[in-house]
This record gives C-alpha cells, sequence and structure tokens, in this order.
C-alpha cells in the first residue's frame, strides 16, 4: 500500500499520460520474482532426477528405494523452498534499500526507513519460522548464514540508492525511485503470499488457531493497521 501510493504520485508527477505504470510495474516485480522462483525450482528438480537415478542403478529392494526416494524428495523440497525464500526476501529487501537511498528528502528517507523496518521485523520472524520448518536438521552455520543475507540485503539496497541518488539528477532520479518503488511492491506481494503465508507455521500437532478464519483475521489485522499508519504518511 505504502510503495505503490508514493510510485503512483511519482509517475503523476512526471508524465501526464494516464497509463498506469505504478501498477505495471507492481506486476513486472511480481512476475520477476516468480520466473526466480522457477528458475530455483527447475534447478532442484534437475538435482533430484539425477540422485533418483543413481538410486535405482544401486538398490532393487523396492521398500528400501520407496523410502529412500521420499527422504530425497523431502530434502530436495525443503531445499528448493528454503533457497526461493532467501532469494525473494533478499531480492524485496535489496528494493526496499534503493527505495530509501533515493528518496527525495530527508523526511521521505526516514518514513520509508521506519517502515521497512516495522514490517521487516514482521518478515525476519515469519522467516525463522518458515526456516525451521522448511531445514528439519536446522545446521547452525546455514541458518546464520540465511539470516546475514537478509540482514545485509536492506543496507546493500541503501548503498546502491544512495549512489544512484549522487550520480543523478532531476526527473531521472525520480523515475528511477518510482520504477524502484513499484517493482519493490510487487516483489513484496509475491514474497508475502508464496513464503510468508503459505509457508509459514505448521503446528505439529492440531491447533484451535490454525485455521483459515483466524490466518484472515491476522491478515485483515495487519492491512487494518497499515491502513490507520497511512492516515499520518
Amino acid at each position: 500500500m505504502h510503495f505503490l501510493s508514493d510510485s503512483a504520485d511519482t509517475f503523476g508527477s512526471l508524465t501526464s499520460k494516464t497509463y498506469p505504470f505504478a501498477f505495471m510495474l507492481a506486476s513486472s516485480g511480481y512476475l520477476l520474482t516468480m520466473l526466480g522462483d522457477c528458475i530455483v525450482m527447475f534447478v532442484t528438480r534437475g538435482r533430484q532426477k539425477e540422485n533418483r537415478v543413481e538410486i535405482e542403478q544401486g538398490r532393487s529392494a523396492e521398500k528400501e528405494l520407496e523410502v529412500e526416494l521420499n527422504r530425497l524428495f523431502l530434502s530436495t523440497t525443503s531445499l528448493g523452498d528454503t533457497v526461493m525464500l532467501i532469494v525473494a526476501l533478499c531480492f524485496h529487501s535489496v528494493f526496499e534499500g534503493i527505495a530509501v537511498g533515493v528518496a527525495a528528502t530527508e523526511a521521505d528517507a526516514w518514513r520509508n526507513l521506519w517502515t521497512i523496518s516495522l514490517h521487516k521485523i514482521f518478515a525476519a520472524i515469519a522467516m525463522g519460522i518458515a526456516l525451521l520448518r522448511m531445514l528439519p536438521k536446522r545446521p547452525f552455520l546455514l541458518t546464520v548464514a540465511y539470516s546475514f543475507a537478509f540482514a545485509i540485503s536492506s543496507p546493500i539496497g541503501v548503498g546502491i540508492g544512495i549512489a544512484i541518488d549522487a550520480t543523478t539528477q532531476g526527473k531521472v532520479m525520480d523515475w528511477i525511485y518510482g520504477i524502484s518503488m513499484g517493482i519493490a511492491c510487487g516483489v513484496f506481494i509475491y514474497v508475502a503470499i508464496n513464503h510468508l503465508m503459505a509457508k509459514g507455521f505448521k503446528p505439529q500437532a492440531k491447533l484451535f488457531f490454525d485455521t483459515p478464519f483466524f490466518k484472515f483475521v491476522a491478515v485483515l489485522l495487519g492491512v487494518g493497521v497499515i491502513a490507520v499508519v497511512m492516515i499520518w504518511d
């Protein structure tokens, strides 16, 4: 809501055309992230097929083969989901950082920063829960590496944005700001729906709150908070 609004306002001041540039870029960011997911899925499926051939050649017992293939499938699926989650979150965080770096005024930069910081806290919590679910063995170093990559991506984006701001002037920087905010909006929507919500916490035992209704209420509360905050934006 925040990024799309800023992108639409920027394009409204840059051109008199009625074409919805901000919405088109948000759709492009969504599709771009989906393409990244497809590439990672293609790579992980290729590895799965290679390992499956090796197992079929080395074993003949049907039960052992079935158990091994199930373990292999779970391992490959977890790896693919983990890589897609981290890549998508980091890609999204970089564009968020760029939005801070190319802000027109100091007030806009602080506004973007607190907005990003607020939702990145919840994104980090959701990412941690998702990683714990997708990595059964929970290797310490790998988990630290994923967390560090997610944490450092926003400062990298801020640096890129500052470099862009220092080397461009006037309308060029405004165009870059509008484009980056639009793409960041689409990337965030994809990550929120397909990774944080779809692959979030799933309890081992049945819980009263683990129902579509309570998930809807949680999303509704999030939208409500942002809607109220936008009054003072």
